[in-house]
């Protein structure tokens, strides 16, 4: 009963009718602490939600002090992983939540970041295929942050490295594959084609919205199953409006240049 339960539960954080999904990471206090657009967790909820947002990942500090307070419905994906900017080594993730935990305070998701071609490679996935089985034990979806990240990384959008992440995440039983984006269409079609469950892109950086709903474009067309996307998102002058323009092209299959004018 367990694959049912994954399977209900997944429903909560994708839309049902396009199998597609806008997420709007918002963990970023751990790693950053209270960043722009994050001070007040309950109004960024808020306001993603408004604009359309399928779910929202964060730490227990999310679910405590900024889900479902008020406004619209959004998924909940707890995230089980932390590293600070100024420890010494911020690519070395270490698990700070558990799958139980995450059931026992009605999330939807759990997340979990892995750094591939860091120092501590070896220990994150060791994590990782951990939390996999605890996951299919206990019917929660599992969505994993894959970024090559590392010595050995010259290129962290590189079509060989970023393909290799994403086929990791699923083979170690990841339900949904959060990585960055190639750079183009044709590349990024060789990362979803090769990784069996959904991809969603990664936003990186604060960009302008041309950029970043390019990005999307992109992306939807290389085969991703939708975006998870948090400054971006959350520190726009205006988010509900940017996350209803990022679905036009996710939901909608509308291009850039069409939710360019709603945020016009």
């Amino acid at each position: 009963m367990s694959m049912r339960g994954k399977a209900i539960r997944l429903e909560r954080i994708i839309n049902r009718n396009t199998r597609k999904t806008i997420i709007v990471p918002m963990d970023h206090g751990v790693s950053s602490g209270p960043i722009a657009g994050l001070t007040d967790l309950s109004l960024a909820v808020d306001r993603v939600a408004e604009g359309g947002a399928n779910a929202v990942i964060g730490h227990i500090g999310l679910a405590l002090y900024g889900h479902r307070q008020s406004g619209r419905d959004v998924g909940l994906i707890l995230h089980l992983s932390a590293s600070t900017s100024i420890g010494p080594d911020p690519n070395e993730k270490v698990i700070v939540n558990s799958v139980t935990n995450a059931l026992k305070m009605g999330a939807d998701a759990v997340s979990i970041h892995v750094n591939i071609g860091a120092d501590s490679e070896a220990r994150m996935l060791e994590d990782l295929g951990r939390i996999g089985v605890e996951c299919m034990e206990w019917g929660m979806p599992l969505l994993a942050m894959m970024y090559p990240r590392g010595k050995k990384i010259q290129n962290e959008h590189d079509v060989g490295h970023v393909s290799l992440a994403a086929r990791v995440a699923a083979e170690l039983g990841a339900d949904v594959v959060k990585t960055v984006y190639t750079g183009d269409p044709d590349s990024f079609r060789e990362v979803t084609r090769g990784c069996p469950v959904p991809v969603v892109v990664a936003g990186g950086s604060k960009t302008d919205d041309r950029a970043t709903l390019d990005l999307i474009e992109g992306a939807m067309e290389g085969g991703a199953r939708g975006i998870s996307i948090g400054r971006n998102a959350f520190q726009h002058a205006e988010p509900a409006r940017f996350v209803k323009a990022a679905a036009m092209i996710v939901h909608e299959g509308r291009t850039a240049e069409e939710a360019l004018l709603i945020l016009k």
